[in-house]
Parts: structure tokens; C-alpha cells; sequence
């Protein structure tokens, strides 16, 4: 079973040797790619090998390259990462508006209620309390946007008045790492579930191949807010960002670190839209 994330931060050379990532920078390191869940290369430097990436892409490890700011770029992901691919994909375009309507519903009151949650932890009383009101007046398709003021009420508590999410600092630049991390995670999830990242349930950009990712990440996107907030000035906020992946959530009293969350998390939204937007939807606890 894949449980590491691997970070290249410098220029390094990597290949294959006998099921091994081998890198080799200063020193010469191998590392067992079947043990390999992510590889993060934030160096613009690196190279690797068109067998590496091959054999990668076979155990359906996900590799997402940066940009020079070490800002996630892009990602490599499988063409079809289930033997059942045709069949799922034919589930996913019979998908009907009422089943998506319902669980993106369901995926905004739990995105909200984790919002809530996070402020009330806090001590913001009040603001949690606004929150926990906007989650009882969700409609289907969220159709009042309860989840855009929820949104302002959440980020202006946290992180003041004049925040803004497009304003170039460190805050923002932490928040978009994290959330690329977590976007990537739910895309290996979907494709490695048979479905495809384009066809979403409520986001429909025809510019965004990650729509499905985007709609079923919101919930998780809080857990990037809890990193940021205790950013410690004096440590990398990349690093800081990738003890996500040492997370543990409980789901259904069950404990589960963040990659396998994600992964019961997903099957039980597939299984919810496939039986009409009817079902229990596994959304994870602290």
C-alpha cells in the first residue's frame, strides 16, 4: 500500500532501477515506488526519465510539478486508472441534475458546518453561530449561495476585515498550495476510480479539467485552513502544508489519515449519485 509523499527540492536526476525511484542530487538516494503515494518536484531543475515516469504512472502515484515560485503547476495523471472505466464513465454522464442537486447540497451544509466548527474552536461566537444558520437554509444547488456569505463571514474572522483571497500574500500563498495539494488528491482519487475530473456536479467551467475534483474537495479545504492558521514564521510554509497528508479524520468511528478519508469519502459520493442523490455520504470528523 502507497503511503509516502516525497518532495524533490533541489536539482536532482531521478530514474528507475528495479521497481526504485533512485534520485541523485549530492547523494544517491532509492526509494521502493510501490511505497510511493505522492511525488511533489518543486524544483524547476529536476529531470527524470520518460521510463520513471512510466512505471510511476503504473502505480498510480501522482506527480505534480512547480512552478519557480514552488507553487503546484501541474500533475500527471493515467489515462484510465480502472479496469471498469467505460462502465463508470456511462454511470457518470447518467448522473441526473436532482442526484447532483442533492449532494452538492450535502457537500455545502458539511463544507459549512466545518467552517462553523473551525470559528467556534476559535472562540468567534457569534460569527460560528451565523454559519450554523446559514447550513439550515441550503437549498438544492445551494440556490441562495448561502455558501458564498458563509465564505465572507468564515475568511473576515480568520483573517481580518481586509482580507482578500486575491491579494498576493503569504496567507494566500499558503491557502493555494494547500488547496493544489488537496486538488490533486481527489483528482488520483477519481481517476483511479474510473471517472473522469472534467465532468463535475456543480462547477462546469469548460476551462477547468479538475471540475468533479473541485466540487468533491470543499469540505477538505478547511483542514489547509487549520494549517494556516498556525503557520509558524520561522519554517517553510510549503512544509507546513504537507502535514495534511499526516491528518487523521474519523469517519463513521472509524479513524482514517487523510489519503484513505479522501478514498471513503469519494466511493461514497459515486455510490450516492448513482442511486439518485439517496445515501450516506461518509463525511469525515476531527
Amino acid at each position: 500500500m502507497s503511503f509516502r509523499t516525497v518532495v524533490i527540492k533541489q536539482r536532482s536526476k531521478l530514474d528507475l532501477k528495479l521497481n526504485y525511484l533512485v534520485c541523485r542530487n549530492s547523494e544517491e538516494k532509492k526509494i521502493f515506488i510501490p511505497e510511493i503515494s505522492e511525488l511533489i518536484l518543486e524544483s524547476t531543475g529536476i529531470s527524470l526519465t520518460t521510463a520513471l515516469i512510466s512505471e510511476l504512472v503504473k502505480n498510480n502515484v501522482k506527480i505534480v510539478f512547480c512552478d519557480q515560485q514552488h507553487n503546484p503547476e501541474s500533475e500527471v495523471l493515467p489515462y484510465y486508472g480502472n479496469y471498469r472505466t467505460s462502465k463508470k464513465l456511462r454511470e457518470q454522464i447518467a448522473w441526473n441534475n436532482e442526484a447532483k442537486g442533492k449532494v452538492w447540497k450535502e457537500i455545502i451544509k458539511n463544507k459549512i458546518l466545518q467552517q462553523a466548527n473551525f470559528l467556534q474552536e476559535l472562540g468567534y461566537v457569534k460569527e460560528s453561530e451565523m454559519l450554523f444558520n446559514y447550513m439550515q437554509e441550503i437549498k438544492p444547488n445551494d440556490a441562495t449561495n448561502r455558501e458564498g456569505h458563509a465564505a465572507k463571514v468564515y475568511f473576515n474572522a480568520l483573517f481580518g476585515m481586509d482580507f482578500a483571497r486575491r491579494e498576493e500574500a503569504k496567507v494566500n500563498a499558503a491557502l493555494n498550495y494547500g488547496y493544489a495539494i488537496v486538488l490533486s488528491c481527489f483528482n488520483r482519487e477519481i481517476v483511479k476510480s474510473g471517472y473522469l475530473t472534467q465532468l463535475g456536479i456543480w462547477h462546469r467551467n469548460e476551462f477547468n479539467d479538475f471540475n468533479l475534483a473541485s466540487d468533491f474537495m470543499e469540505p477538505f479545504r478547511i483542514l489547509v485552513d487549520r494549517l494556516v492558521v498556525n503557520l509558524k514564521e520561522d519554517v517553510d510554509f510549503r512544509l507546513q502544508m504537507l502535514e495534511i497528508f499526516n491528518v487523521q479524520l474519523k469517519i463513521k468511528d472509524k479513524k482514517f489519515y487523510f489519503e484513505n478519508a479522501i478514498t471513503a469519502y469519494c466511493n461514497s459520493l459515486f455510490d450516492c449519485l448513482a442511486n439518485g442523490g439517496n445515501g450516506d455520504i461518509a463525511f469525515y470528523e476531527l
